[in-house]
């Protein structure tokens, strides 16, 4: 789903220059956009944030600070059992809705309950393994698949222009 389209997309406040009010998704993809932000990346924003109205009752983001914040992301840890990085990453979409798209900036909160992160050892690849199934390949395939390996490209990233 593209950011913003759909029921969900509500949310309102600024004004904008043809002095309509601006919903909070629009006014989250200027912000996306103006920090060149990946699509992805603010998709995946206003899910979180999505996701933190509904948990709060389709309360205003403005209305509510930090212990609703908090309590949201508890819960996703101890409820919802959620990894490490997924919270992080709900923690990055709330912070960047408070500090750029409403202008109040959230205090670190120290109360959360974070999830735990699993111990893991990286899997590296000796040189040869990873030359195996790439001489195995051919044509657009062998430079899509030494693209993201030589590059350290995401799939989206090769598979895109631009």
């Amino acid at each position: 789903m593209i950011l913003g389209q759909g029921p969900d997309s509500a949310g309102e406040s600024k004004t904008a220059p043809d002095k309509r009010t601006k919903r909070l998704v629009e006014r989250l993809r200027e912000e996306i956009c103006a920090r060149h932000y990946s699509r992805r990346t603010g998709e995946a924003y206003w899910h979180w944030i999505r996701r933190f109205i509904l948990f709060h009752g389709k309360r205003h983001p403005a209305e509510m600070g930090p212990a609703e914040v908090t309590a949201f992301l508890s819960w996703l840890a101890t409820e919802r059992d959620i990894a490490a990085a997924t919270q992080n990453q709900a923690l990055s979409a709330l912070l960047f809705l408070y500090r750029h798209v409403l202008g109040h900036a959230l205090p670190w909160m120290d109360e959360i309950v974070r999830a735990q992160r699993p111990v893991r050892l990286p899997a590296v690849l000796a040189e040869a393994e990873v030359r195996r199934p790439l001489d195995a390949m051919e044509g657009g395939a062998r430079l899509m698949a030494s693209l993201l390996y030589g590059a350290g490209l995401r799939q989206i990233e090769c598979l895109t222009c631009g």
